[in-house]
This record gives C-alpha cells, structure tokens and sequence, in this order.
C-alpha cells in the first residue's frame, strides 16, 4: 500500500530504440538506457539535482533526503509529488529543516557516477552504530548470486546502468537499477524505510565498486553483509573495518574476495581446484 504522503506514481521509460551502424555499416536497432534530471526540493529549498533512470524515483528521494541526514522521521512527511515535466520532486515535511543551507555548506562530491554527493554531517549520525554480524555461508552466496542473474533487465537489454538488491539469504526482496548506483541505494534505502522493517538480517548488493558512499549508505540501513560483482576502494575498505560490515567483492559465479568480516564467512561448498589453473 502506497503511503497517503505520496502523490505521484511517476516510474518512467527506462529504455529507448536507436537505429545505429555498426562497423560494417549494416543497420540495427539498438536500446539504450534513459537519463533524466530530477531536481529535488525539501520545503521548497533545492537540494540536488540527481541524473536517474527514474524507475521508482518517490523511492529514490526518500532515499536520498534520509541518507544526507535531512529528514528523520516519517511520519511527518506531509507530501512528496514528482513531476517529469517540470523535472522536479518536492516533498515537504513538518519535520525542522532549518539547518538545511549550512548542511549545504558542506556539500562533497564523492566517487559515485552520476554526481554522487555526502554530506559533513553524515559520518557523525554513525558514530555509535552497531551492526549485526550474521554468519555467511559460502553456498548462499553462490544460490544469491545464481538467482540475481535473472535480474539486471535493463543493463541486458541497453547497459550503462547499475543494479542493487536487498536479498535475504538467496530471495531477492527488492532489485533496481539507475545510471548511478548511489540513486539505485537511495532507491532502496526509501523502500526499506517506508516497510518499517529491519536490515539486520539483509545482504545489500551492487554490480559497482564498493567505495565510501557505498559503506555509508548501506551502514545508514544498517545491513551487515555487502556484496558486489566489483572491486573496493581504500575508504571503502576502511569505513567497512570501522563500522562493522561484511564486505565481499569481485563475486561472480564460483569466485568471490572476502575483504572485512572473514570469520563470518563458513565455507561450506568450496569449489575444486583445478591444477594449473592459477586465479586472478
């Protein structure tokens, strides 16, 4: 059930057909992703303007504003619209937002695609947080990452786009993709807080690098476990240290690089190795 506070459903189009020439000159039709600006108001102050797909953009600005640290409480959300036209999201909410322009002030631009932005203030909402440390066995890794394979529609169909999952042992409970994988995260940060539920017992996924923003966002969810099919940044390796969390890259059929959380992994289901066959 969609909340009352929200009054648009606006999803858009999240693929294209071109016609293209490839290097033989023949002609083929050819989908690609769509991108579209989505400039976000809180109480009618501008925010951030964010390059998305727009699959569930109502989600995506939850998401964002609650990750920045710019609204906390739900329940005081008295609207939020989102308009393809005027490419503009305005949610306005009785919480205070009055410290909202120094907040702006210290605005960083981080190593997420797609103007992936943090904000001074939101190392400091995560001090004192404390993660669950659920055990991992090496053969749900392997049944989560068979089944996320059936997934990641739009980067099949026209690539250029990040996909992120909540998985719960092998089930994936909600998988998006976006252009930037900072807007997929904040997409699903706004889901996971609108069902009330808990993210201690969640693996959070990526195809993309796990680096500062990344750590931060799915901290900020409090999820315990994450994986991605990509590498790792030193600040991301760190902030995984610091704050407790699982951290698995490079996960991609039998193979996988546990980084932080080792002694949460059981390697029930060891691959053989095959002589002479050096891994990378």
């Amino acid at each position: 059930m969609t909340p009352t506070f929200i009054k648009s459903n606006a999803a858009a189009r999240l693929t294209m057909a071109v016609e293209i020439i490839d290097e033989q000159g023949e002609c083929h039709t050819q989908h690609i992703a769509c991108e579209r600006p989505l400039t976000v108001y809180l109480n009618w102050k501008e925010v951030v303007t964010l390059m998305t797909l727009g699959a569930r953009p109502e989600a995506l600005v939850l998401g964002y504003l609650k990750n920045q640290g710019f609204i906390r409480d739900l329940g005081a959300i008295e609207s939020l619209i989102v308009d393809w036209e005027s490419e503009a999201a305005a949610l306005v909410t009785a919480e205070a937002t009055g410290g909202i322009d120094k907040a702006l002030e210290k605005k960083t631009v981080t190593s997420g695609c797609g103007q992936g932005t943090m904000y001074g203030s939101v190392m400091k909402q995560l001090e004192g947080v404390v993660l669950a440390q659920p055990r991992v066995r090496q053969s749900t890794l392997y049944g989560l990452l068979k089944a996320l394979s059936a997934h990641n529609d739009t980067y099949k169909m026209a690539g250029a786009v990040h996909g992120c999952a909540l998985c719960r042992g092998t089930e994936i409970v909600s998988f998006v993709e976006d252009v930037g994988r900072h807007n997929a995260v904040d997409t699903l940060a706004g889901e996971l807080w609108l069902s009330g539920a808990s993210g201690e017992d969640l693996i959070f996924y990526t195809t993309g690098r796990l680096t500062s923003e990344m750590v931060i966002k799915v901290a900020q969810m409090g999820i315990p476990v994450l994986l991605s099919r990509s590498g790792v940044t030193q600040m991301g390796l760190d902030l995984a240290r610091r704050l407790g969390i699982t951290m698995i890259a490079r996960a991609k059929g039998r193979h996988f690089q546990v980084f932080t959380g080792q002694d949460n992994l059981e390697l029930d289901d060891k691959p053989p190795v095959l002589e002479g066959v050096r891994r990378g």
